[in-house]
Order: C-alpha cells, then structure tokens, then sequence
C-alpha cells in the first residue's frame, strides 16, 4: 500500500495482518480522493478516520492538506499498525493527529467533548468537515444505521461529506435523519456511498 499524492505521496505504508482488516485499495482510494478534491473539502479540513485499519484514508487526507485527523479504531493489532505507519511517515500524534483505540460507536457517542478536553486546536468550528467510514464487510447494517446516527447527531458542519465504503453488494446504509445519500459509486467489488448533513426538519 502506498499514499497516492500530496506531501506523503508515494511512501509506503503496512496493513495489519489477518482478516478482520480490510485495507482500500491504491484504485479505489485514488478515485475516493480525486472526488474528494474536487469537491474542495479536504484543505485544512478536520477529518475522521472511523474503523481506521491501517489509517490509509487519513493519512491520505492529511497528506492532501487536512489540518486534523482523528483516527477510531478498536482493534489492537489495527492500532498497533497505524501507530507504526504514524511514526514511519513523520506524522506525530498531537493537537493536528489524534490516534483513539476505542469502539466508533462509543467514541461518537461520547460526544466531541472527548477531543475539546485534549487541548487541540479542532478547526471549523469544532465540526467535522470529512468523515471517512471503513467499517468490516461483517459489520451488520443495524450496527452500522447506530454509527452513522451517532456521527450525525453532533459532529459534522455543514457542508461536510460522510463516506461509507461497503461490498458491491451490500445494501444501501441507512442513512439517519439528518443525513442524506448524494452520490453512489462502484469500483468493481467495493461500493463508496456519499451523504451531507441536511436540516431533518425540511
């Protein structure tokens, strides 16, 4: 695996092993994140890495200019991984690089008071302008509906992006009130699902 452009661009990164981890692809992320680019979302943007893996999706987003990026995953072997990636790329964990081991759903729902506490600096008004979704394929769709509930309740500003990466063939997320699908693409066997805030009152 490699970062596809920006200041990290071609180095190299590592997968944990196993196969509870599924890393995105060098194709699929390189067509993620020229959208991404295109919808001019990434400069000095906050960005969430959920179910992070490897931290492949944010480390490319902050080598595209994030100013932060918090990374959620519980597994310790993805944790350990993505730690070793950190290191190995000069990306240090501080008020612009957050490493969380714990469950996505419990990070979201403790509020973004858990990163106000740490004393970083948390741009656009405190509100994610990106949030980046990998979770496992055997993730199951009432798990993943309570996930996407929680991000939407508190954490995105507005015009923020949700991405959600699944199986081709797996059904549409259920998306919450207050999130709404704008976008589908496939890119042979994987599925990128986009989504904005909306007002859940109109």
């Amino acid at each position: 695996m490699r970062i596809i452009a920006g200041s990290l661009g071609g180095r190299r990164i590592t997968a944990p092993r196993g196969a509870d981890t599924r890393p995105t692809s060098d194709r699929v992320r390189e067509a993620l994140f020229s959208m991404l680019e295109h919808e001019g979302v990434l400069r000095d943007a906050w960005v969430l890495d959920l179910f992070a893996g490897s931290g492949a999706l944010g480390l490319e987003a902050h080598s595209r200019g994030a100013r932060r990026v918090d990374w959620v995953d519980s597994a310790v072997p993805a944790v350990a991984t993505l730690r070793e990636n950190l290191t190995a790329l000069g990306v240090a964990e501080d008020a612009a690089a957050g490493v969380h081991q714990r469950s996505v759903l419990s990070f979201l729902r403790a509020g973004r008071r858990v990163l106000v506490g740490d004393g970083g600096d948390l741009p656009d008004g405190g509100r994610a302008v990106l949030a980046l979704l990998d979770p496992p394929y055997p993730l199951s769709e009432e798990d993943l509906a309570a996930v996407l509930a929680a991000l939407a309740d508190d954490w995105l500003a507005p015009g923020a992006i949700v991405v959600v990466e699944r199986s081709a063939r797996s059904p549409e997320p259920t998306w919450p009130p207050g999130l709404e699908r704008f976008r589908h693409k496939e890119h042979g066997e994987t599925a990128l699902w986009f989504a904005e805030p909306v007002d859940p009152r109109a």
